[in-house]
């Protein structure tokens, strides 16, 4: 397979639309591609748990056949697209990258998986996570870890991680991913994609295996923001299932998506350059974007989120006392594997519990239980649980505070570059604090993208991150891609491309 032969698969949504639309390829040729793809850069990728190559080569005949008919389902339909193991598939084993929940076969879609495949869109397979998406480099998962397209040695990020991954490396043009405290963003950021976390209800949450009730959001993970907006339009809107998704009808997100920097009002956040764990290269990229974005027409405003410093207490308070809650169900009576107890005729419930709780989830996972469980107990409730929620609410009221003197807030996706595997998983603060750039926005319940802005001094992606007020998509990608315009955007990594060209 040469690099000329599978460029195809390197573009994005609107491109291989007009491919589709002309007749150049056809969706079930692309499909088989994909595949091939995929079978040549796994081993060293490992961004997907399980493939679902039989229904997926069925759903590209039908795309054809309708696009032979001119009754195409329009611009998702004929598309590969992979999704997140945290999203329910009717049909396609789904775990949360999970051995508790491993064999299970969901009998229903989620709502964004059935409007993916109601618009044509084909499931390609299910993408590998950190274990019910508590992570930060997609080294938790019981099926694995992933690797960075860009250096193989490194961390994609998390939980997200094969979501981005994929994406990165040509394995699909877009992916549905999960945010709880930046699990699409930053790995968005690590593997040089985009990733938009919506607003909290913007996309319903049914059909997601819930992490933290209150702070989990689906979201797009893409090449370029138009493929995002495409994506988003597709699964944003409201869902009488899912109590929390709101009644507000998703806005056209193209209409204004060429609009450019003009006029826009940029916030630098003061205290997002502050850390001693920033990295210098980092800043110096994500302060270069932004007065691109001032060059073309934007205006720098400087703000303040005073309370920023305490959204990670906040949010790892609030997200394992949630998790704690959410996780209990899965306890071999009513949900997930059972533990083999021997024969015995006899089987103490505590015993059984406490066994197969032990055998099915991993070291972070029961980690997160036992600081929730902790957290929820009598005596700890009002000393931590309510201090958090009062935190929450100061986080939002700061960030309410801050547009009113802009459109959106710019600061770093991650402050490191790419860690390498292993580095940080004996140390789990190491871990959390690489999501201190993106937790307060799911506190807040704002919408957020992470952009492209380049490659590092060793050739690693950075991402810079922008925050909008509640409903602002329009604004949100609105900003991505003026951003994405002045940066360039996704680059393809040069590790697959050399895979491919050497065949696998």
């Amino acid at each position: 397979m040469t690099t000329s032969s599978t460029s195809v698969l390197f573009g994005t949504i609107d491109e291989v639309g007009t491919a589709l639309a002309d007749g150049s390829i056809t969706s079930l040729d692309l499909t088989r591609a994909v595949f091939d793809h995929i079978e040549a850069i796994e081993p060293d990728i490992h961004a997907f748990i399980r493939l679902n190559r039989s229904d997926a080569l069925k759903t590209a005949e039908e795309a054809d056949r309708r696009r032979e008919a001119n009754a195409s389902l329009g611009l998702l339909d004929g598309i590969p697209i992979s999704i997140k193991d945290q999203i329910i598939t009717k049909g396609l084993e789904t775990t949360a990258g999970s051995k508790i929940l491993q064999g299970y076969i969901p009998p229903y879609d989620a709502t964004v998986v059935q409007r993916l495949k109601a618009a044509g869109a084909i499931i390609i397979g299910k993408n590998n996570q950190d274990e019910f998406a508590m992570g930060s480099s997609t080294e938790y998962s019981a099926y694995g870890a992933t690797s960075n397209p860009y250096d193989f040695s490194r961390v994609p990020g998390g939980s997200s991680g094969g979501s981005a991954a994929a994406v990165a490396a040509g394995a699909g043009f877009a992916s549905l991913g999960t945010d709880t405290g930046g699990s699409i963003r930053q790995p968005a950021a690590f593997c040089g994609v985009v990733g938009v976390k919506p607003t909290y209800g913007r996309v319903s949450r049914f059909g997601s295996i819930a992490f933290a009730s209150s702070l989990d959001q689906i979201g797009p993970i893409t090449r370029n923001v138009r493929d995002a907006a495409h994506v988003l339009q597709v699964i944003g809107g409201p869902d009488p299932r899912d109590s929390t998704c709101r009644t507000v009808p998703m806005p056209d997100l193209l209409s204004d998506l060429e609009g450019g920097p003009k006029g826009l009002r940029i916030g630098l956040v003061k205290e997002a350059f502050e850390p001693d764990g920033l990295a210098p290269d980092i800043a110096e990229r994500v302060l270069e974007t932004a007065n691109q974005l001032e060059a073309a027409g934007a205006e720098l405003v400087k703000v303040s989120l005073p309370s920023l410093p305490h959204a990670i207490a906040a949010y790892y308070l609030t997200a394992t006392a949630e998790a704690s809650s959410n996780l209990a169900r899965y306890d071999g009576v009513r949900y997930g594997q059972r533990a083999n107890m021997g024969n015995a005729r006899k089987v103490d419930l505590v015993d059984m519990y406490n066994q197969t709780r032990s055998e099915g989830f991993g070291p972070e996972v029961k980690r997160r239980i036992l600081l929730g469980t902790y957290v929820l107990s009598a005596g700890y409730y009002d000393a931590f649980y309510v201090k958090a929620q009062r935190i929450r609410t100061l986080i939002g009221r700061d960030f309410q505070r801050a547009f009113e003197h802009c459109d959106a807030l710019c600061l770093p996706t991650s402050p490191v570059a790419p860690f390498a595997q292993g580095e940080r998983t004996s140390d789990p603060l190491q871990m959390y604090l690489a999501d201190i750039y993106t937790i307060a926005c799911n506190l807040a319940r704002v919408c957020a993208v992470s952009v492209p802005a380049g490659l590092d001094a060793k050739g690693l992606p950075v991402g810079v991150q922008f925050i909008c007020n509640h409903l602002q998509e329009p604004m949100l990608l609105r900003v991505a891609r003026a951003c994405e315009v002045q940066t360039g955007g996704y680059c393809p990594p040069a590790p697959v491309q050399g895979l491919v060209t050497e065949g696998p």
